[in-house]
Parts: C-alpha cells; sequence; structure tokens
C-alpha cells in the first residue's frame, strides 16, 4: 500500500488531484485509514492513474474520464479515442487552412510592394 504522497509522486498526480478524483468518484483510493483518515493506494489504483494520466494526455474531460471508468468495456475506450482523433485531425485541416490564408495574406503584400 502506498501513501497518497508516495502515490502522487509514482504517478505525476499532484495530491490535490487524488483527492479531487476521490471526491468525484474517478479515482478512489484502496483503502482509508478509519481514525486518520490517510488515504492509501495499491498497484491496481496505480494502473487505473496511469490509465487517468494517459486521458488527461489526450484531453479527456472529467466527465468522459468518469464514462470510461463506469463503463470499463474497451468499446467506449475505443469510441472516445476516435472521436478524440477525429476532432484533433479536424483543429490540424483548420490550422492548415489559416496557414494558407496567411501564406496568401503576405504574398498579396509583397505583390503590392513591387
Amino acid at each position: 500500500m502506498y501513501k497518497i504522497s508516495e502515490f502522487a509522486e509514482m504517478t505525476g498526480l499532484t495530491k490535490e488531484t487524488l483527492r479531487y478524483y476521490a471526491e468525484v468518484k474517478l479515482l478512489e483510493p484502496a483503502y482509508v485509514h478509519p481514525e486518520n483518515h490517510y488515504r492509501y493506494y495499491d498497484d491496481g489504483s496505480f494502473f487505473l492513474a496511469m490509465l487517468l494520466v494517459k486521458l488527461r494526455e489526450f484531453e479527456f474531460t472529467i466527465q468522459e474520464m468518469i464514462s470510461v471508468m463506469e463503463d470499463e468495456s474497451f468499446a467506449n475506450l475505443e469510441a472516445l479515442l476516435q472521436k478524440k482523433r477525429d476532432n484533433i485531425q479536424l483543429q490540424i485541416n483548420h490550422l492548415h487552412s489559416k496557414i494558407k490564408d496567411i501564406e496568401g495574406f503576405l504574398a498579396a503584400g509583397r505583390e503590392n510592394e513591387e
């Protein structure tokens, strides 16, 4: 079992984030001491925490992460990841379009200088 400070260091999540995740039922401690209320995490918690770290990197919202944790099916996770991928691709296309617009604007400005 790992104390919250040890677990935070292991996972890269802050103690505040771990407390918040417990509050919203996203990642609850494996054990809470009944007298001092210290939170303890186990190896199973570590796997879930690393999944949450990855989902955060993919810019999942808290609600999307909760959906993944509650459903526990790969199909749900896969569908959400595909949706994220598609949204990122749309953003990339939009940014490419902006780059072309800027290049066109700069080219038109250069032509007017000549």
